[in-house]
C-alpha cells in the first residue's frame, strides 16, 4: 500500500454525527422535560398529552416512564435507596443518548429529591433540562389514588412510599410548576408549550 493511501483513511467520515447533525434533520432542537411529583399528580398524564401536542406540531419525542423503564432496561432494579439512585442514573444516561439524536425527551418519574434531579440533571446537561414540577397536594394526589397505592402504603403494605413513609422534597428552581388540582390538562399543557416551543425551534 502507498503511503498515500495510508494517509487518506476517510477523514471525512472517521466521527460519529453529532448532536448538531440530527437536530438538523430532524429540524428541531432537542431538549430535557423531567417531570417530578408524587404518585397521582398528572406527571404521566401531563407528559402523554404533551407528547401528543409536540407530535401534532412535526416534533420528534419520546416518552420514559415507569412502565417502560422498569418493565425493561430497569427491571433488575428494586425500591432500595441503591436502587432508586441507580435506576434514575440509568434513566439520565438513556434520555442523554435520546437528546444526542435530537429528540424531545419527556420523563415522567417521582425522583423524590433534589440530590436525585441534580444527578440526572448533571448527566444530561443543566442546559437541556427542563424541571418540571406537578405539584398537586398530596390529598388530591390521595383522592384519586387510581393504583390503590396511597391506601396499601397507609396500611404498612407499601414501605418507604413517598409522601407517605418517605419525604419528597420540592424542586427549589423548577423551570415549572403545575397544580392539576387547579389547572385542568389543557392548562397544563398550554403553560408548557409556552415554555418549551421556543427552546426546541417551533
Amino acid at each position: 500500500m502507498s503511503n498515500t493511501q495510508t494517509n487518506n483513511i476517510y477523514p471525512i467520515f472517521d466521527r460519529m454525527m453529532g448532536r448538531e447533525d440530527k437536530e438538523t434533520l430532524l429540524k428541531q432542537r432537542s431538549v430535557m422535560v423531567w417531570f417530578t411529583g408524587l404518585s397521582g399528580s398528572g406527571k404521566s398524564t401531563i407528559a402523554i398529552a404533551l407528547e401528543r401536542e409536540l407530535h401534532q406540531r412535526g416534533l420528534l419525542c419520546r416518552i420514559l416512564d415507569g412502565d417502560n423503564i422498569r418493565s425493561g432496561i430497569n427491571n433488575n432494579l428494586g425500591f432500595s435507596a441503591e436502587d432508586r439512585v441507580e435506576n434514575i442514573r440509568r434513566i439520565a444516561e438513556v434520555s442523554k443518548l435520546f437528546i444526542d439524536t435530537g429528540v424531545i425527551t419527556i420523563a415522567a418519574f417521582i425522583s423524590p429529591n433534589n440530590e436525585l434531579r441534580e444527578m440526572a440533571s448533571s448527566i444530561i446537561g443543566k442546559e437541556n433540562f427542563l424541571e418540571i414540577y406537578v405539584n398537586t397536594p398530596i390529598e388530591e394526589c390521595e383522592r384519586r389514588d387510581v393504583k390503590g397505592l396511597y391506601a396499601k402504603a397507609r396500611k404498612g403494605e407499601i414501605k418507604d412510599f413517598t409522601g407517605v413513609s418517605a419525604p419528597f422534597e420540592a424542586p427549589e428552581h423548577p423551570a415549572l410548576s403545575l397544580d392539576t388540582s387547579v389547572l385542568s390538562l389543557e392548562e397544563s399543557v398550554n403553560k408548557l408549550l409556552e415554555l418549551i416551543l421556543p427552546k426546541v425551534g417551533a
